[in-house]
């Protein structure tokens, strides 16, 4: 199996928890590219991965998260000024868990739809097991991106819109550098969401849920450090986010942003790689929430060019 993975794609871990408040950060999820040597190119093949978070907010929070990024990459024979090009598709989907499901007042579970990211990497090797890349891609939240509304279990409005960075195209740009010798994966990756802002969903206007939502830019750290042991691999994993609009009017009013630590561990299957990986938050600003997420990836790769066989020689006979 190949040493070298890269993902992209995602979504918001954000949840509304009334119609007048909501916990917002970045469209990319917070740590949705630990545990990748994201700095560092593919080879030329076709690669599929999923990656699963699962976020257990700490009460009083009404509802757990789920985020689901399904990935397929193309790292391409494209190599202008020797950086390879890879292209990116990724179609992620949030699930929200409603705690109380006893209780009328408890949230029922809904699933939303992030608009499909589209994107590129230009992923150089420097040598000697260092690597850069640069991504540039847009989530199409106003082609195909969901508002969704929290309802209690006795069918009230509970909040909404869960997710107003949907509200807007979200823009991403990021840079990421990887060494990767002697079994290692040290990464540190930058990724910036930008947003047309103030931004609008479209249709009615029921409940103030249309907008116009002023949504902050933000910026998300992603750092791996984890070492392969024959087919397992295990090591320390931090990340976190940052908004730059908190004002009162921002959607991420008074959240500056949470950072999370944890471990992760994988296995090399050969057909396949998985990965398991657990974080808790260390540190918040003071209307963000606590919580431990668990994550689970597999990467898949789906077709590599075969090396062209060479031609037989001639054999000659002497009878």
């Amino acid at each position: 199996m190949m040493k070298n993975w890269l993902a992209a794609g995602a979504v918001a871990l954000s949840v509304g928890m009334s119609a007048t408040a909501a916990f917002a950060q970045t469209t990319t999820v917070p740590g949705e590219q630990v545990g990748l040597a994201t700095g560092a190119p593919l080879p030329e093949g076709i690669y599929a991965l999923n990656t699963f978070v699962y976020q257990m907010r700490d009460n009083p929070a009404p509802v757990d998260v789920g985020i689901n990024v399904p990935v397929l990459v193309w790292s391409t024979p494209f190599v202008p000024f020797g950086g390879r090009v890879e292209l990116l598709v990724a179609p992620p989907t949030v699930f929200v868990f409603g705690k109380n499901r006893n209780s009328a007042a408890g949230v029922r579970d809904i699933s939303i739809s992030v608009g499909t990211f589209v994107g590129g990497i230009w992923a150089f090797d420097l040598g000697n097991n260092f690597g850069v890349s640069l991504l540039g891609g847009v989530y199409l939240n106003d082609l195909n991106g969901d508002r969704g509304l929290l309802q209690s279990n006795a069918g009230g409005l509970a909040g909404g819109p869960v997710l107003p960075q949907l509200a807007s195209n979200t823009y991403r740009a990021g840079i990421a550098a990887s060494y990767t010798g002697d079994g290692y994966n040290l990464t540190a990756n930058l990724t910036g969401n930008f947003y047309d802002s103030p931004g609008r969903f479209g249709g009615n206007n029921f409940f103030g849920t249309r907008g116009p939502f002023v949504i902050s830019d933000s910026l998300n750290l992603d750092l791996t450090a984890t070492k392969k042991f024959g087919k397992f691999e295990i090591g320390a994993i931090g990340y976190g986010t940052v908004n730059f609009d908190t004002s009162a009017r921002s959607v991420a009013f008074n959240d500056r942003g949470r950072f999370l630590l944890g471990g992760l561990i994988g296995y090399d299957f050969g057909v396949a790689t998985a990965q398991v990986y657990v974080a808790r938050t260390v540190a918040k600003s003071a209307v963000s929430f606590d919580s431990t997420e668990i994550s689970g990836r597999l990467i898949v790769p789906l077709y590599s060019p075969t090396p062209v066989a060479a031609a037989p020689s001639a054999i000659m006979r002497k009878y």
